[in-house]
This record gives C-alpha cells, structure tokens and sequence, in this order.
C-alpha cells in the first residue's frame, strides 16, 4: 500500500464525503485498490489486495463496498463471459468484446455502440448501458484459425 495517497484517490475520496457517504477504512484501502489497478479486478482480487493492508476485512464487506461505490457511480462492474463480475474505476468506463475461442478480451471505447444505443432509446426509450456487459464472438485470429469469413 502506498504511504502517500495519489492525487486520484483524494478526489474520489472527496466526492464520496460530498455526496454524504462515509469513508472508512476498507473504503478508502477499496478505492486505492481501484486506483492502482488500472483495469478489471474480481472482488476476490480487491479483497486480497485490501486484507494484505487490513487483514481482518471480510469478502462480504469488499462486496457491499463495491455496491455502495457503484451506486454512488465510482465503479462499474462487467460481466465478461462466465466468470466473476470484473470491477475498475467508473472513469474508465469502456465496451468489452471477448473471444469465445481463446478468451481475448478487448477494450472499446463506449462510441462503439452509440448507434444501438440512440436506436433503442428511439424505438423502445431504452437506456443501454454497454459497459455493463461483453459481446461475444471471435476474433481475427480466431476465425483465421477457423478459416471462417466475418459475419456482415
């Protein structure tokens, strides 16, 4: 654990007490977590993490943390594939494609379904929230290996 917060921390920090929530230890240890990850960790992960700092904090406490910090729009979670939800930093917000041959998973920014998104707003005044879950397919190498044509 740093002995130093980043600059990062202090601000979610900061908007967590602004909007009336409080900090507590296993928070703020859950935010840093966050922070330092820079991409997709399980629960279990944030735990091991936070219990390496404060060893008697409990997997069910990351799990509620991490309720109360998306509900509070900190984080996001994903479900990408049959695997734990993965968690990051809501700031971070970003698609997932993933590969149903070798597990690859890929990044996309969420303008990757803005026309889905304008479409079902426009025909069914559905909000879609696409960073919520994984689109699956192949990708290149896969379907090279395959020696199957994309899909149009």
């Amino acid at each position: 654990m740093p002995a130093t917060p980043s600059p990062a921390v202090e601000d979610i920090v900061e908007a967590l007490r602004a909007r009336g929530a409080r900090v507590t230890t296993p928070r703020r240890l859950l935010v840093e977590c966050l922070v330092r990850a820079g991409g997709h960790r399980t629960a279990e992960e944030l735990a091991a993490e936070v219990r390496s700092a404060a060893p008697d904090v409990h997997l069910s406490t990351i799990y509620r943390n991490l309720e109360e910090l998306e509900h509070l729009g900190v984080v996001s979670h994903a479900h990408l594939g049959h695997g734990p939800a993965m968690y990051h930093l809501a700031t971070a917000t970003h698609a997932h494609l993933v590969c149903r041959g070798c597990g690859a998973e890929l990044e996309a920014g969420p303008e990757l379904f803005a026309d889905l998104a304008r479409e079902a707003m426009a025909r069914f005044g559905f909000q879609v929230e696409p960073y919520h879950f994984a689109v699956v397919g192949s990708c290149e190498r896969c379907r090279r290996a395959l020696g199957s044509d994309p899909v149009p």
